[in-house]
């Protein structure tokens, strides 16, 4: 039986509207690798990391400083990030990382760390369960933690979650999460990334909350979004983002990640799966889609189990057939 040839890579097809070039955040070696059981080596984890920059990845987010109790597979922050160095720095990417509290700020800025970025809930629930707080408890507990870091001259990221729907809660009305992000982005965090945690948004949600942002003043270009495709949605809701002038999209290489919290949250967009979109739309990554599958199927080695991503499935070479097929 012979292996039916593959499409290497899509037809570029350029549609009006489109921003020309978008910036890839990259979240597998974070989002991606802290739900999984069997913790991952570290020298496996920088050499990820290396991976995906040589494919052409320019923000990697590298890892969590938050408490070993909470997220046993980030436990080697700082074993990790000084295994990176020679990535950052004049010419180099961004490695952000995750802090929970000044506690982690401290431990991120006590290592180089330039980009920092937050997480927070739009939902009371998802806060009580992911930051034991209330909303208004875990915005007064990232408060000195963005001012510090905007005082050391770091880049902060705000993460939102539940931003569409919570598994406790249920549909989340655009006016409470556009409540909270501004709060989150009055802090004077630099970015605002929107996440669909458990993956229940859809095109014309997407485009409702993203205009009910930009009636409050918060910028488009501040804007990124984090999708995961729980109901296959996250390549036209980023289709929606990038229509209204959204630039920049988190994704996982090889669709890896979940929430440790939200046990309905299942993997995030796959980076493979939106390079070939993009490429196909002949909007500009700057990313090697060869490489950065090459990477995915190596670190689908390394945990033991095919990646989800449809692109990586795709573009890999099919195992020969044994003797008895």
């Amino acid at each position: 039986m012979t292996t039916p040839e593959r499409v290497a890579l899509p037809m570029t097809v350029p549609a009006p509207g489109l921003p020309a070039r978008i910036r890839i955040h990259e979240v597998g070696a974070r989002d991606g690798l802290q739900n999984e059981k069997a913790v991952v080596p570290t020298a496996v984890k920088a050499e990820f990391i290396h991976r995906l920059a040589a494919a052409g990845l320019t923000t990697v987010e590298a890892t969590s400083f938050v408490h070993p109790k909470w997220v046993p597979q980030l436990a080697d922050a700082e074993a990790l990030f000084p295994l990176l160095g020679d990535l950052s720095g004049a010419g180099g990417i961004a490695l952000p990382v995750l802090v929970p509290n000044e506690r982690g700020l401290e431990r991120a800025l006590a290592l180089g760390a330039r980009r920092i970025a937050v997480f927070g809930s739009a939902t009371e629930t998802f806060a009580a369960r992911n930051l034991n707080r209330t909303v208004a408890g875990s915005l007064a507990m990232f408060e000195p933690v963005v001012g510090r870091a905007k005082a050391d001259g770091a880049h902060v990221r705000g993460y939102l979650s539940m931003c569409f729907g919570d598994p406790w809660e249920g549909p989340v009305p655009v006016r409470q999460v556009v409540r909270v992000a501004k709060a989150l982005m009055d802090l004077g965090c630099d970015e605002l990334s929107l996440g669909d945690t458990i993956g229940v948004a859809t095109p014309g949600h997407v485009r409702s909350l993203l205009t009910a942002l930009n009636d409050e003043g918060v910028p488009t270009g501040s804007i990124g979004v984090h999708f995961h495709d729980t109901y296959g949605q996250a390549l036209s809701n980023t289709l929606a983002a990038l229509q209204h002038g959204v630039s920049t999209v988190d994704a996982s290489a090889g669709g890896l990640g979940g929430c440790p919290y939200a046990k309905s949250a299942t993997g995030n967009l796959a980076t493979e799966d939106l390079v070939w979109m993009l490429q196909g739309l002949g909007i500009d990554t700057g990313v090697d889609l060869d490489a950065l599958t090459a990477t995915s199927v190596w670190l689908a080695g390394k945990l033991g189990r095919p990646s989800p991503s449809r692109t990586v499935r795709a573009l890999s070479p099919s195992p020969a057939p044994s003797p008895e097929e």
